[in-house]
């Protein structure tokens, strides 16, 4: 069988469609759902709270997920059962929103089965789609097509946003669940559609030439042979301790700039778009950086990486001082170079992913795709807490909020710095064996086949 051909612009497109669409249905229920429960109905917002952090700690199957497409040897099944999963559990959850207003216990139950839906659909799909991208994306557009596709994940999370907040008016709960489905059900067939002989004919990866085919292991034994390439491991604890600041820091902005520098709702949400547009400028770099003849002029792929946690680092000191000098401070500025550092390290750090998981033995890529992945969902399930906790533990024993809010900051900044120090770390790992831990000789011995 011949080697795939390597993805161009379009499929690049496509599969950015796919993402945008698997955007579209997850802004839906964390973010609208979110406010239906708190506002609409009035229920504690520890409860959407609770409901979007199991989303996330359900994701720590990804690399079961990404172990079964690396047997199979495709990613479109996983990435089309993935899609038609979340969108069903984003039906299930828009409904299960609407029972709570009669039947609290009902509701909240077929909530919990929602969101683990969800965040089965989300890692069955988003783990294929990086492998997808690690496999047929050639090394010149790896990082532009990165970019890409994060780029239109974030419009569907702004289209999506803004069309549905138009047809919820005026709100009822029939009209909830009614946009919810359709917004699904939208998502669900453009994905399906992108999806459409994307793939085509199973072949090797690009690039791995004859690699063996892979061994029967079970996957406690691949993952634990993953785990133990120095670049997988050093990769996973980087990708850990750069989400967790990351997210830590997310959630403490707003509160911050409203209490410290007395900015009024919409100016913090000004603040919060402003730091947006900045992560966006933030990816363009660098994938302006990694392609064409500008690659390697604007330093590596890794420098970006490292420099982008670094950077981010000093702009979190530079909150540090905001807290103690709020009117003489340039908190915008402050804020704009946040978001290029985040988006800068972020986008390097998807690239070097995409890298890291073809250098590997036995067509494990889904695996590592899967343990990275995991390693983000469980960063970005305690970042919330982690900074919210640090915030109100400083408050209590400080007593001044300008010096609690500090706390956070300097922690953040502690992370960011250790997570450049783990970023240097995976540049120095050395490659692993392209071949297998277990030969096929070894195997028969055992009672397997190769």
């Amino acid at each position: 069988m011949s080697i795939a051909s390597a993805f161009g612009w379009l499929q690049i497109f496509r599969l950015g469609l796919i993402q945008a669409c698997l955007g579209s249905v997850v802004v839906m229920t964390t973010s609208t759902l979110n406010r239906v429960m708190v506002v609409e109905l009035s229920l504690p917002a520890l409860l959407p709270g609770l409901l979007v952090g199991w989303h996330y700690a359900v994701q720590i199957v990804r690399p079961r997920l990404g172990f079964g497409a690396d047997k199979g040897g495709r990613c479109t099944s996983w990435m089309m059962g993935g899609m038609a999963v979340l969108s069903a559990g984003g039906c299930l959850a828009a409904l299960a929103t609407t029972w709570m207003a009669h039947d609290r216990m009902l509701g909240i139950t077929t909530a919990v089965i929602a969101f683990s839906m969800i965040g089965l659909g989300v890692s069955s799909c988003g783990t294929s789609l990086l492998v997808l991208m690690s496999k047929r994306v050639p090394d010149s557009l790896r990082a532009p097509a990165a970019t890409t596709v994060w780029m239109m994940m974030i419009l569907g999370f702004a289209l999506t946003a803004v069309t549905a907040g138009r047809w919820l008016d005026p709100f009822s709960p029939e009209r909830l669940v009614w946009v919810t489905t359709c917004v699904s059900v939208v998502a669900l067939t453009l994905s399906l559609l992108s999806m459409w002989r994307l793939e085509g004919v199973s072949a090797p990866a690009l690039g791995q030439g004859q690699r063996p085919a892979p061994t029967r292991a079970d996957f406690a034994r691949t993952l634990q042979a993953v785990w133990l390439e120095p670049q997988a491991r050093h990769f996973t604890v980087f990708v850990f301790l750069s989400m967790l600041a990351y997210s830590a820091q997310d959630l403490i902005l707003e509160p911050f700039a409203g209490t410290v520098f007395r900015m009024t709702p919409g100016e913090t949400t000004q603040l919060s778009g402003l730091q947006h547009a900045a992560v966006l400028v933030g990816m363009i770099s660098v994938a302006v950086a990694g392609c064409g003849w500008m690659k390697g002029r604007l330093g590596s792929v890794q420098t970006w990486m490292v420099g982008g946690c670094l950077v981010s680092a000093l702009a979190m000191a530079g909150l540090c001082m905001a807290a103690q000098q709020a009117e003489q401070w340039p908190l915008k500025a402050n804020v704009w170079l946040l978001g290029v550092a985040n988006g800068a390290f972020s986008i390097a750090a998807i690239t070097t992913m995409m890298r890291l998981a073809r250098e590997g033995t036995a067509q494990r890529e889904g695996t590592r795709m899967g343990l990275w992945g995991a390693a983000q969902a469980m960063a970005f399930g305690l970042g919330g807490l982690v900074g919210t906790g640090v915030s109100d533990l400083a408050r209590y024993w400080i007593q001044q909020d300008e010096l609690a809010y500090a706390c956070v900051f300097f922690f953040v900044v502690v992370l960011f710095t250790w997570s450049a120090w783990w970023a240097i770390r995976v540049g120095q790992s050395p490659t692993p064996s392209t071949q297998p831990s277990l030969n096929a000789a070894s195997w028969a011995q055992k009672g397997h086949q190769p």
